[in-house]
């Protein structure tokens, strides 16, 4: 089932076609330009066999595919680079931020690699998430700030470290929009970024220009699951993993964070498997990597987001890693390709 802004269009495109002149092929083609790009991949492989125009088409799809793996969700464009083989581009479904799963059902195709200019509307990959806010007890959410841009960063009460893993900012219960300075995070992918097919790693996300020490680079976007949920999946992917000789590999990632009590923690579970950005090609090195990662937390918002910043000056062409872990449970892990000086030679696993 196609959405129906494009079966309009298509058919919009075929009567205004038959009113200029009798020419049926072309305006069928011109409703394939707007179809094909909802295929998978295999699904586009077989229908560029059937006929030599959709070959062409097809082929256009794949090119503007491989030119974006945002489909234009961030301020510029992050490219697939792949010399070492014949994959072209990695097929995921594209958020920007973090997304319920229930949300996510409204994802199961997206457009990729239409022939004209779109631009995405970020508010709608945003929403959920923005929509789990802390509120008192009259229901009211609770209150940021009332900065208008909190130039002044010193007297926002937003701003705040709670540790050396945890920042604040600005979030949805303040009067202050995404220009705020104290919104640093929220404003999307604002350095330049490509994504590197490696023989043995598979894909990474790598620099293309330099990155000075303490940049944000990106958030771990995903689907935020329950425990429950998060176990179930990652049955599922061990599966898809063994069955497919380790050619399939998941991007559920768990964060724990405790608690200033110090006597419960929180666990996290973002799965950027299916529905993920960029973050979900950031490789594991056993040295720590060049990334940091911290989690903020936006005033009034429920749920943290883990973001990246560069914990060092990155040159162009540096591949962008960071540590997965210290906890090595699984006695058949994956093989480890980091290549540092201190590789352990299998990566980070735990139960989940």
């Amino acid at each position: 089932m196609w959405p129906l802004g494009t079966r309009k269009r298509c058919e919009a495109n075929h009567h205004q076609k038959l009113e200029e002149e009798p020419d049926p092929a072309g305006s069928f083609l011109q409703c394939f330009e707007l179809v094909l790009p909802w295929l998978t991949p295999q699904e586009l492989s077989n229908v560029s066999l059937t006929s030599k125009s959709l070959y062409h088409i097809s082929k256009s799809i794949t090119l503007r595919r491989s030119s974006d793996a945002s489909r234009s969700f961030e301020h510029l464009p992050i490219p697939f680079r792949s010399t070492v083989d014949n994959h072209p581009y990695a097929y995921f479904i594209y958020t920007p931020s973090q997304i319920l799963p229930s949300f996510s059902l409204q994802f199961q195709r997206q457009a990729w690699g239409l022939g004209f200019p779109a631009r995405p509307n970020n508010s709608i990959c945003r929403l959920p998430v923005e929509r789990l806010v802390l509120v008192d007890d009259s229901g009211r959410s609770v209150s940021g700030c009332d900065c208008n841009r909190c130039e002044d960063q010193a007297g926002c009460p937003c701003i705040g470290f709670d540790g050396l893993d945890v920042a604040s900012e600005c979030g949805s219960s303040c009067e202050c929009g995404l220009e705020c300075g104290n919104r640093s995070t929220q404003r999307g992918v604002s350095l330049r970024l490509k994504i590197v097919r490696d023989r043995r790693k598979g894909w990474g996300l790598c620099a293309d220009q330099f990155i000075e020490e303490g940049q944000f680079v990106c958030e771990y976007a995903g689907e935020v699951l329950t425990t429950k949920e998060a176990t179930n999946r990652q049955q599922k992917y061990d599966g898809l993993a063994s069955s497919s000789s380790g050619h399939f590999t998941s991007a559920l990632l768990v964060l724990r964070e405790h608690l200033p009590s110090g006597k419960a923690c929180l666990r996290i579970n973002i799965d950027a498997t299916r529905v993920g950005n960029v973050a979900r090609f950031i490789n594991h090195s056993c040295d720590g990597g060049n990334l940091s990662t911290k989690l903020v937390r936006s005033s009034g918002a429920l749920l943290p987001r883990l973001c990246f910043f560069s914990s060092r000056e990155i040159q162009e062409n540096e591949e962008l890693t960071f540590s997965y872990g210290e906890i090595r449970l699984r006695s058949n892990g994956l093989q480890c390709f980091c290549g540092s000086s201190c590789c352990f030679g299998t990566l980070p696993s735990e139960q989940t």
